[in-house]
């Protein structure tokens, strides 16, 4: 089975580190990514800069990037000024976000989720040409509300699938969600909305995100999210892990006979480069704890 495997390092991988990568290093980062094979990478994020000051250059990024045939370059957005940001900047693939949590939408977005989505889908009905996929974050279990559950996740799913979006990402943002959790959920908004395209971004908490990635696949999911190293977290959702590690993933799947088009060698370099980029960049300062 061939299997797509999206790398996050850019965005969610650095969204909770501690420092500041220069736009210089990012582009390094993302040259060595499309080097190891990765046909698509998640390359900045347009959210308020002084809440993530790690993504305050997301617009220099993606207007830095040589265009690969056969590479797509994502953004992520909260709202419809993020979307907008994005948009000037050159962004042709944009994911829009909201949580199934409404506790985690005021921290994460600082608004309801009603509220969210509203912004979102005016914003998305105005821009019919940019190609918009959606990512539901605590799909499963939120830090605040703990398990979601799966009807109140598939009102959401709904809400993105009226804005006209049918490519849709369930994320474990905290990387706690039992596999068996996470196979329910996904079964029940399956079932329910069998004609989207699903994928998973999974966190990895307690080693359990490739089991989790096994199920999936082995119900037909052949889309993945992943950061080099095992980087990332949200920054807003206290207790959230790193994001299950491209490495790791896809030597996994390689292992269980799936196809992904990468070069483990390769990527292996990526890896080694990420860290060390991580390791002597400048600290970024006092986080602000509230996204």
């Amino acid at each position: 089975m061939r299997v797509e495997v999206t790398d996050v390092f850019l965005r969610d991988g650095l969204q909770d580190e501690p420092v500041i990568v220069s736009t210089a290093h990012k582009l390094e980062i993302a040259e060595a990514l499309v080097d190891a094979g990765l046909k698509r990478i998640e390359v900045s994020s347009f959210v308020n800069p002084k809440r993530v000051p790690q993504m305050a250059d997301a617009a220099d990024v993606l207007m830095s990037l040589p265009a690969v045939p056969g590479i797509v370059y994502t953004s992520l957005a909260l709202n419809g000024r993020g979307i907008q940001r994005a948009v000037d900047a050159g962004a042709t693939d944009i994911q829009v976000v909201t949580s199934a949590s409404q506790a985690h939408s005021n921290a994460n977005a600082g608004q309801a989720i009603e509220d969210a989505l509203a912004s979102l889908g005016a914003a998305v009905a105005e821009l019919p040409d940019v190609r918009f996929f959606a990512g539901i974050s605590t799909a499963f279990t939120c830090p605040f509300e703990g398990a979601i559950d799966p009807s109140y996740l598939l009102r959401v799913v709904r809400a993105f699938k009226g804005m006209g979006i049918t490519d849709i990402g369930l994320a474990d943002t905290l990387g706690t969600t039992p596999t068996a959790q996470v196979m329910a959920s996904l079964h029940h908004v399956r079932e329910a909305e069998p004609d989207l395209t699903y994928y998973l971004h999974l966190h990895n908490a307690h080693s359990q995100a490739l089991a989790t990635a096994s199920a999936a696949v082995g119900s037909g999911v052949v889309r993945f999210d992943a950061a080099l190293g095992g980087y990332g977290g949200c920054p807003f959702a206290p207790g959230a892990h790193g994001n299950i590690a491209t490495e790791e993933l896809v030597r996994h799947l390689h292992d269980a006979g799936h196809q992904t088009g990468i070069n483990e060698d390769r990527l292996a370099e990526a890896v080694r480069l990420a860290r060390d980029v991580v390791a002597h960049s400048p600290a970024a300062g006092a986080l602000d704890p509230a996204r």
